[in-house]
C-alpha cells in the first residue's frame, strides 16, 4: 500500500469513527418476532447502565438486513434482529458496502404457530394440509402434474377439517417468520409428495418454486410486520387463522390458541424438545465496525446473552422465548461477548 493510499484509508477510518461518536444511542432494526425480546433487553439495559436505551425499529428480518448491510457509519444501524439466519446473498451485499465483520448471536428458539380465536374449536392439521391450503399450485393426480390451487374451504382438503373458508393472515415476504414458515411448514408438507421430493436434487429451483410459493387469490392475506394487528383480527373473526411466533401466542393465550400440527401442540415443552415440527432459532447480528465507537454495544450484547435475560430462568423466558440448553447458552455467550462468532464471507 502506498503512503497516499494508507493516508486516505486512515482518514476514512477516522471519519467513520468521528461520525459514529456523534451518535450516543444504539440503533437496532429487524425481525418483528425478536422485537419484543430486544425491547425488553433495551429497557433493562437503559435502567441498569449509564447508557441510553437503544432505539429499536421493527422492519422484518429481510428489511433489517437491507438497512444493516447498507454501510458503516452513524447513518446505518448497529444491530439487526432476525428470525432466521443471514443469507449468503445478504453477507455479500454487506461486504460490497464495507460491512465486512459481522457477529452472529443466537438468543434461543421460537415456534411458528397457526392460531385462531379461542371462540372457535382448535384446529388439528398436518403439514401436508397446511401446504394444500396455502400453496399457489398443488400436485395433481399424476406425478409431475401441477394445478392452480382449487381449495376454497378447509373441508375440501380433508373432511376432518372445518367447513369454513380458508383465510390465513400472515407475514409478508420480507419477514423471517415467512421464510421459516415456507421452509418448515410449506416445504414440510410439499415434500410428502415423492415426485416433488425427488426434485430437490434434480431441479432445486423448481422444487423451491413448487414448495415455497404461497397463493395470491385472497386465501392468504399479508398482514404486514405487525403481529399484534393479526391477533386483533383473529379476535374479530373466529373463522380466520394467523401465522406468527409462539411468543405472541404465549402473550395472548387468553384470546387465541395454537393449532395442533402433526399431533403436537405448540407448547414451550414441545418446542424446546423439538417435538413441535415448526420451530426455528432466533438471532441478532452486530456490526463489529461500530463496537467501541457507538457507546454501549458490547454492554448491550452482554445483557442480552446474560443468564438474567436468556438463561433458563431469564426474564425473556417469561415473554415466550424458548431458552437454549445451558451448555449451548454458555458457548453462545462467550462467543458473543468476545465477538468471535463471525459470519464467514
Amino acid at each position: 500500500m502506498s503512503s497516499k493510499t494508507f493516508a486516505l484509508a486512515a482518514l476514512a477510518t477516522m471519519a467513520i469513527a468521528g461520525a459514529a461518536e456523534a451518535r450516543d444511542q444504539i440503533r437496532i432494526v429487524g425481525s418483528s418476532t425478536v422485537y419484543p425480546f430486544a425491547t425488553a433487553v433495551a429497557e433493562q439495559f437503559g435502567k441498569t447502565t449509564k447508557f441510553k436505551t437503544p432505539v429499536i425499529e421493527s422492519t422484518g428480518s429481510g428489511g433489517g438486513f437491507k438497512l444493516f448491510c447498507a454501510g458503516v457509519g452513524t447513518e446505518h444501524p448497529d444491530i439487526t434482529n432476525a428470525s432466521r439466519a443471514i443469507k449468503k446473498s445478504e453477507v455479500e451485499t454487506c461486504a460490497k458496502n464495507g460491512v465486512k465483520e459481522i457477529t452472529e448471536v443466537k438468543i434461543g428458539y421460537d415456534g411458528i404457530v397457526v392460531a385462531n380465536s379461542k371462540a372457535a374449536p382448535q384446529m388439528k392439521i398436518t403439514l401436508r394440509q397446511i401446504y394444500l391450503a396455502l400453496a399457489k399450485d398443488v400436485p395433481g393426480d399424476k406425478a409431475g402434474e401441477l394445478k392452480p390451487n382449487p381449495y376454497t374451504k378447509w373441508n375440501e382438503i380433508d373432511p376432518s377439517l372445518p367447513d369454513i373458508k380458508i383465510e390465513v393472515l400472515g407475514p409478508p415476504p420480507t419477514s423471517g417468520t415467512r421464510d421459516a414458515f415456507s421452509e418448515l411448514a410449506m416445504e414440510g408438507g410439499c415434500k410428502t409428495y415423492d415426485w416433488v421430493k425427488d426434485l430437490k436434487k434434480a431441479d432445486k429451483k423448481k422444487y423451491k418454486a413448487i414448495c415455497h410459493s404461497i397463493r395470491e387469490d385472497g386465501a392468504y392475506v399479508e398482514a404486514g410486520e405487525n403481529d399484534v394487528l393479526i391477533v386483533r383480527k383473529l379476535e374479530a373473526n373466529d373463522h380466520a387463522f394467523g401465522v406468527f411466533g409462539f411468543s405472541f401466542l404465549d402473550q395472548n393465550a387468553e384470546k387465541i390458541q395454537g393449532s395442533n400440527i402433526q399431533g403436537e401442540d405448540p407448547t414451550f415443552e414441545n418446542i424446546a424438545s423439538g417435538k413441535y415440527p415448526v420451530s426455528r432459532p432466533l438471532f441478532f447480528y452486530v456490526k463489529k465496525a461500530h463496537v467501541g465507537t457507538i457507546p454501549g454495544i458490547a454492554e448491550y450484547v452482554g445483557e442480552f446473552t446474560s443468564d438474567n435475560a436468556t438463561g433458563p430462568e431469564g426474564y425473556l423466558v417469561d415473554k415466550g422465548l424458548i431458552p437454549m440448553p445451558e451448555d449451548e447458552h454458555e458457548k453462545v455467550r462467550e462467543e458473543a461477548t468476545s465477538f468471535t462468532n463471525n459470519v464467514s464471507m
